[in-house]
C-alpha cells in the first residue's frame, strides 16, 4: 500500500508551488496524495480552468477556513485540518511558502506526530514586522525536510542548528510551474485574457508592469504618495500597467493619490493571463516575493520596493534590484533600464523545472525505501 500526503494550499500562489509536485507524483506510483486546501483565500478565479492550466485536479478537500485576523485564520486552520487529519491520517504533510496554512498545518501535523516537508524551507528576511517571516521561522522550527531554493537557505538553516542531513537543496517548485506554463501559453488562445487588449493597445513600445500590496507600502498614506510620486514620473518615460490588489486600490482612493494618465489600472488578474502581461515588459516594478523569482527566472529586469529580501540569490545573481522605497533611487534604476545599463543576471544553479521531480525523488526515500 503506498504513502500518502498530504499538500497543503490556502491561497492561489501556493497552487502555483504544488502543481509541479502534484504533476511529478502522478508518474509514480510509491506515494499517494490529496490535494488539501485551506480555504485561506477566497479567490473567484479558482475555477475548474484554472486547475486545467495547471494540469491538476481540483482540491480533494476544501475546508473554507479564511477570514478574520492573523490570530483567528490560523487557528480555524488548525482546528479544521486536525479533524480532516483524525479522519484521514496521511504519512507526511508537505507545506508550501509562508503564508498562515504552512504555519497552521505545520503544527497540528506535528501535534499529531506526522512529518512535515517544508518547500521554499530556510528564506529569511530578518524583518519580523513581516507576518510571513514568523510564519517561516515557527514552520522551520518544527520541519523535518526542508526542501530549499537557494544558497541562502542552506546557510539560514545550518545556523540555526538544522541537521544538514534533513536539508535538500533541490531548485525551485515556483520556476518549475512558471516554466510549465509559459511553455502553456505559447499554444494559448490569448484573446480572452484582459491583457491581451492592453498588449495590444501597447504592441511596439516598452512598457513596464507594477504590483504593491505590502501593508509597509501601501497602507501608510505618506509612504504611498511618495511611491505614487515615483511611478507617475517613471510613467512620462514609461507606460505602465498596475493590476491592483483591492486594499492598494481602496488606498489610492482613501489616500486621493493621482497616478496620472499614463498608468493604466486593471483588476487583479488569474495567473496566464498576468503572466502574458509581464513576461514582455522591459521592467517589473514589485515588492512581491514571487515575482523577484520569475523575473529572475525568466531574465525581465525587477525592481523590488522594499527594503529587504527573503530571496537574495535574485539580487545576487539575477536580474532583481533591491531600491527600497526612496523615489529617485527608483526613478534613477528604471532610468538605467531604460538606457541599456540596467543589471544583467542569470538563472540561478537548479532552476531548471526539475524541482519538483527531486523532491518526489527524495519524499519516496524517506518515507518508502527506509
Amino acid at each position: 500500500m503506498s504513502k500518502q500526503i498530504h499538500l497543503i494550499a490556502g491561497a492561489r500562489p501556493n497552487f502555483m508551488k504544488i502543481a509541479p509536485i502534484v504533476r511529478a507524483l502522478q508518474h509514480q506510483d510509491k506515494l499517494s496524495y490529496k490535494i488539501v486546501h485551506t480555504g485561506q483565500h477566497y479567490d473567484k478565479e479558482m475555477n475548474d480552468v484554472f486547475f486545467d492550466e495547471l494540469g491538476i485536479p481540483t482540491p480533494d478537500i476544501f475546508m473554507a477556513a479564511g477570514g478574520g485576523s492573523h490570530s483567528q485564520q490560523t487557528a480555524k486552520i488548525m482546528l479544521t485540518f486536525e479533524e480532516y487529519c483524525l479522519g484521514n491520517r496521511p504519512d507526511a504533510v508537505l507545506v508550501v511558502g509562508d503564508v498562515n496554512s504552512t504555519l497552521a498545518c505545520s503544527i497540528v501535523a506535528q501535534k499529531l506526530h506526522i512529518p512535515v516537508a517544508h518547500v521554499e524551507a530556510g528564506l529569511r528576511s530578518g524583518d519580523m514586522r513581516m507576518p510571513e517571516e514568523i510564519n517561516r521561522l515557527v514552520t522551520d522550527s518544527i520541519t523535518n525536510w526542508f526542501f530549499v531554493t537557494e544558497p541562502s537557505g542552506l546557510e539560514n538553516l545550518l545556523r540555526e542548528g538544522k541537521p544538514a542531513s534533513a536539508i535538500h537543496h533541490v531548485g525551485h517548485v515556483m520556476v518549475d510551474n512558471l516554466l510549465y506554463q509559459a511553455d502553456q501559453l505559447t499554444r494559448a488562445n490569448t484573446n480572452h485574457f484582459e491583457t491581451h487588449g492592453i498588449k495590444h493597445a501597447l504592441s511596439g513600445q516598452a512598457y513596464g508592469v507594477i504590483t504593491l500590496h505590502r501593508p509597509s507600502n501601501v497602507d501608510d498614506a505618506e509612504t504611498f504618495t511618495r511611491l505614487g510620486q515615483a511611478l507617475r514620473q517613471i510613467a512620462e518615460s514609461l507606460p505602465l500597467v498596475f493590476p491592483m490588489h483591492p486594499r492598494t486600490r481602496a488606498n489610492l482612493q482613501k489616500f486621493a493619490i493621482d497616478l496620472g494618465p499614463n498608468i493604466t489600472l486593471i483588476g487583479p488578474q488569474a495567473y496566464m493571463s498576468f503572466l502574458h502581461l509581464w513576461k514582455d515588459a522591459a521592467v517589473v516594478l514589485t515588492d512581491s516575493g514571487g515575482l523577484q523569482e520569475e523575473t529572475t527566472a525568466l531574465g525581465i529586469p525587477c525592481i523590488t520596493i522594499r527594503e529587504n529580501t527573503e530571496r537574495p540569490v535574485t539580487v545576487e545573481e539575477g536580474t532583481n534590484t533591491l531600491v527600497g522605497t526612496d523615489p529617485p533611487r527608483i526613478v534613477a534604476e528604471v532610468n538605467k533600464i531604460l538606457q541599456g545599463q540596467g543589471k544583467t543576471g542569470r538563472r540561478p544553479h537548479l532552476w531548471d523545472g526539475k524541482a519538483a521531480g527531486r523532491i518526489v525523488d527524495i519524499l519516496i526515500s524517506e518515507l518508502t525505501d527506509a
